[in-house]
């Protein structure tokens, strides 16, 4: 009796869940495996999010970069391709004409026609140096080359007034006083030994320039630098390590030598103060970052390299 008693009794000792007990834990998830589920769904998107996002703003970024330097070579802009064809082929058709009018009127027999014939050689000299400036730009600094590295409108108005006062003044002189001679009051019959010099100065001007702006490379600029890049050096190699400046010396000569050709003696004397002046300045102001950017290794070179024009 008592093991039935015992069998008959032991379903009692058993919970027996109530109808809504079974129905709620039936319907029910285990505690926290909803909140692991909405866990893992909401973290997928937002990383998925982020990295289109990160990638979308990128590619916005690269657009943009990319259109403004696509605005660069617009007609307008600083690169632009139809600026600078035109330019240069205008800078060669006038170094063409010049020469060719130069060499007829050297040989005409009129007597004022041989002093003209010095004006349009001053033009194609003038053209070929502008040319230089943007091709050694371009060809040895291809990242500064712009249509402002023609130098066409450098230091405007006073450059284009001296070069339209050295024109003027060989013209006048060239149909009022023809026999005149630079010369004369020092060096009688010393005229063409000058003009002879004065195209060597320009020669040599020129090639030093050009190729100071070569071997300086990426260092070389148009406009004074008041702050190092990674792609500045101190250049002492070369032509440097003969002028301290060469791309000045030959700017300097090659200006005097155009009026040593065109045989002017008001704008050679004006032109040598002008440019002195100028250069002295522009030298001082400019060692002032070079001391800064490259320290004693400078001063050193300073103090062994001279300039090259007197007094500076």
């Amino acid at each position: 009796m008592r093991m039935f008693k015992l069998v008959t009794t032991m379903p009692d000792l058993l919970p027996h869940p109530s109808a809504d007990s079974r129905t709620t834990s039936s319907a029910e998830p285990p505690p926290f495996s909803g909140q692991q589920a909405d866990n893992r769904r909401s973290e997928s998107p937002p990383l998925l999010t982020t990295e289109a996002a990160f990638y979308q703003q990128q590619r916005a970024f690269e657009e943009a970069a990319a259109a403004a330097a696509a605005r660069d070579y617009d007609p307008d802009g600083p690169r632009s391709l139809a600026g600078i064809a035109l330019r240069s082929f205008c800078l060669g058709l006038t170094a063409a004409l010049g020469l060719s009018l130069s060499a007829y009127l050297l040989l005409a027999a009129r007597p004022s026609a041989p002093r003209l014939g010095r004006l349009p050689l001053f033009l194609a000299a003038l053209a070929a140096f502008h040319f230089l400036e943007f091709w050694t730009t371009a060809r040895y600094n291809a990242p500064a080359a712009k249509v402002s590295s023609f130098l066409l409108r450098a230091n405007w108005p006073g450059y284009a007034v001296a070069h339209a006062a050295a024109a003027l003044e060989c013209l006048l002189v060239a149909l009022v006083w023809p026999a005149r001679d630079l010369a004369a009051p020092l060096l009688p019959g010393a005229g063409p030994l000058l003009v002879a010099a004065g195209g060597l100065l320009v020669l040599v001007g020129q090639a030093v320039r050009s190729l100071a702006m070569a071997e300086a490379g990426r260092s070389f600029n148009h406009i004074v630098q008041q702050q190092k890049r990674d792609s500045h050096v101190l250049v002492t190699s070369g032509v440097y390590a003969y002028l301290r400046h060469p791309s000045y010396f030959g700017f300097f000569w090659w200006a005097l030598g155009t009026q040593l050709v065109l045989g002017n003696v008001v704008c050679f004397c004006a032109y040598a103060a002008v440019l002195w002046r100028f250069f002295s300045a522009r030298i001082r102001h400019e060692e002032e970052f070079l001391v800064r950017f490259f320290g004693d290794d400078y001063v050193q070179y300073r103090r062994r390299v001279g300039v090259g024009i007197p007094f500076i």
